[in-house]
């Protein structure tokens, strides 16, 4: 939970007392001066909680915003002139008295929390512009404090005071992560944040998955292993192999290419980990949400289940060794990798106490599993999927579906989810629905086949953009209750043969598209975008609201005096003692969020009730929200920070508060 001190670092062992209060979902004591954010979701829990009230139902109408400051500030430009990215998914943390983020130049910045004014600011390794990530880590003994960052292939520790370089990690304070892996990755970056759970850092990579005739398309991409590093000196302490090698647990699970007699799990790529990991400093565990490997919608070539793709693997912090697994896509083709953390809780189910791991997904479900043992809290059952026509394919028969807590998306496609606002939208959508295949969720993709009248490709609904995305789930200790910000979008896949001269892979995408529906309109009914709470000691849905009025004033809609319709873009929650906060996301940076109407996100920036969904704020800020919101505490009073975006202004960083 949030980290609360009476002063900054130097509060020591009464900061970590107070963190142990925290832990226990108590709320912040009342004469709290300092109230910090110190891991990208708030915790190594990955929770986006604060038990911070001062922002609160009743006066959250006064909240204003108090500074801006740009993801590339003006401070740190020296004459840089380049535009700002318009969609900057970063967040800061705020640790130590200190605000920290990711720039638009890809360097680590460190700002006065109240005022947004740069402090100081280092630059990437070997003077190479590197990408800006989601996030960064912050890490104390109670008298040293570090930024662990990645930038570009180096991960780097910083002094916490000064940004300088800590001399003692690595060489000259940062470590190659390109050195020491099974398969060469010159373009190695990671867009996520390390989690340190008991002075170890964990990361992930980015791996490249789009496979078309314009790409080389190979089997053997980078692989995504995962690694451990010590936080004091930069040492590798361990490898997770996300594909197992020869003899490890799992690599049975890779079968033989019948067409080249070659084992798969030896040149199969990807299967990295996108998201943040979450840990458990008590029980000494890391938690990786692993993605599809090579390549996404055709697996012809890696016969079998592929253990660890598209898994939740509970790992040992200090060896990075399995201790349990489970897999949420049999042999995935559908792109349904895990891109959101797994969120740790500690709920009562039935009158038993269980410390659980709740992971939401794109095909949205939300799978509990006992954090210790990896049990289902509820129920999983195999069921009976389709199957694929595709030459070569060898799909799972069944896949997992959880019987609790229920989808918090409509999944699949049937006539009878087709929009009905008006007879005539509802048969130009059912017109259109006829040139595709679409069935139920794991409707596998086709070939696409150029003979009149032949269908365009497979719907996937949930889209790969859809369901629960990077933004993940907020949590909120003292009831229980998940929050799931979800977009409900579809989009249309199709393969076709390769081309490319330098291909080792039999079947590519050729068609990869948001589905359009009547007059630039959804084919589906609403809601479009919706936040959904979700009871886990019940395994219920508590309640479901549209965020966001959505296409209401589109010309075939505007007279029908419609509730809202939710909007569709990528937006991330925030939790506080009385409160939810969520945006609308912003309208750029992924092809298949919703296209239709006005296209996907919107600027407004609400405070919900956490009870009942009721919307009882709500303010229009510069941009959409494109970073997940954060909120701290500097000499009594609260902030809230929300990084902002659309495709005409470069991203911020928006500070709100009460007026002083």
């Amino acid at each position: 939970m949030p980290h609360i001190a009476t002063s900054t670092l130097q509060a020591g062992v009464s900061a970590g007392i107070l963190v142990s209060v925290l832990a226990l979902g108590l709320a912040a004591p009342a004469d709290a001066q300092t109230v910090e954010w110190p891991s990208y979701a708030a915790d190594q829990a990955g929770t986006k909680y604060s038990a911070l009230d001062q922002i609160n139902a009743e006066n959250v109408g006064d909240v204003e915003i108090v500074w801006r400051q740009p993801v590339i500030p003006d401070a740190i430009r020296d004459g840089d002139t380049t535009r700002g990215p318009v969609g900057s998914q970063t967040t800061p943390l705020m640790a130590g008295g200190m605000l920290y983020f990711s720039t638009g130049l890809g360097t680590i910045a460190a700002l006065e929390p109240t005022t947004g004014e740069v402090v100081w600011n280092t630059g990437p390794s070997d003077g190479v512009r590197v990408r800006q990530t989601r996030g960064i880590a912050w890490w104390s003994d109670g008298e040293e404090a570090r930024i662990i960052a990645t930038l570009g292939p180096k991960l780097v520790s910083l002094d916490a005071g000064t940004g300088e370089r800590d001399a003692g990690f690595g060489e000259s304070g940062e470590v190659d992560l390109r050195l020491g892996l099974i398969r060469p990755f010159p373009e190695f970056y990671w867009n996520s944040a390390p989690v340190i759970v008991n002075d170890v850092v964990v990361i992930g990579s980015y791996v490249e998955d789009i496979t078309t005739n314009q790409r080389v398309a190979n089997k053997q991409s980078p692989r995504g292993d995962v690694r451990g590093f010590d936080v004091r000196t930069g040492e590798h302490l361990w490898t997770f192999h996300t594909i197992p090698l020869e003899n490890e647990f799992g690599v049975e699970t890779w079968g033989v290419d019948p067409v080249d007699d070659r084992v798969s799990w030896e040149y199969s790529g990807n299967t990295n980990m996108w998201a943040h990991p979450t840990g458990d400093p008590e029980l000494g565990t890391v938690y990786l949400p692993l993605s599809t490997p090579t390549n996404d919608y055709y697996g012809g070539h890696r016969p079998g289940d592929n253990l660890f793709a598209e898994s939740l693997v509970c790992v040992d912090a200090r060896t990075g060794e399995r201790i349990w697994h489970f897999q949420a896509i049999h042999h995935g083709v559908w792109d349904y990798d895990f891109a959101s953390s797994a969120v740790l809780v500690d709920i009562t189910v039935d009158g038993r106490p269980i410390k659980a791991v709740a992971q939401p997904s794109k095909q949205a479900f939300v799978y509990v599993l006992d954090r210790a043992t990896g049990e289902p809290v509820w129920p999983i059952e195999e069921r009976a999927v389709p199957g694929s026509d595709v030459p070569g394919e060898q799909l799972s028969p069944t896949q997992p579906f959880p019987t609790k807590p229920p989808p918090f998306e409509l999944q699949g496609v049937t006539v009878d989810d087709l929009i009905d606002f008006t007879p005539e939208l509802r048969q130009e959508a059912i017109e259109i629905l006829d040139r595709y295949v679409w069935g139920p969720m794991f409707t596998a993709p086709i070939v696409l086949d150029s003979s009149p009248g032949a269908k365009e490709g497979t719907i996937f609904s949930p889209g790969t953009a859809g369901g629960a995305s990077w933004s993940g789930a907020g949590f909120d200790p003292e009831t229980g209750m998940l929050y799931v910000p979800s977009a409900y979008s579809q989009n249309v896949v199709a393969l076709t043969p390769s081309e490319h001269p330098r291909a080792d892979v039999r079947l590519v995408r050729q068609r990869y598209t948001p589905l359009i529906g009547p007059r630039g309109l959804s084919m589906f009914k609403p809601p479009y975008g919706r936040l959904t709470a979700i009871d886990l000691n019940a395994g219920d849905i508590a309640w479901q609201v549209a965020n966001g009025e959505g296409p209401r004033d589109h010309p075939a809609l505007r007279d029908l005096d419609l509730p809202w319709l939710g909007q569709g873009g990528r937006a991330s929650v925030l939790v506080t003692k009385s409160l939810v906060f969520l945006g609308e996301g912003g309208n750029t940076g992924v092809s298949t969020l919703p296209q239709w109407w006005n296209g996907p996100g919107g600027k407004k920036f609400r405070a919900y009730d956490k009870a009942t969904g009721e919307v009882v704020w709500e303010i229009e800020l510069p941009g959409g929200t494109t970073g997940a919101p954060m909120t701290y505490m500097v000499d009594g009073r609260q902030y809230i920070i929300a990084t902002v975006g659309w495709d005409d202004m470069g991203s911020e960083l928006v500070a709100m508060a009460l007026p002083e």
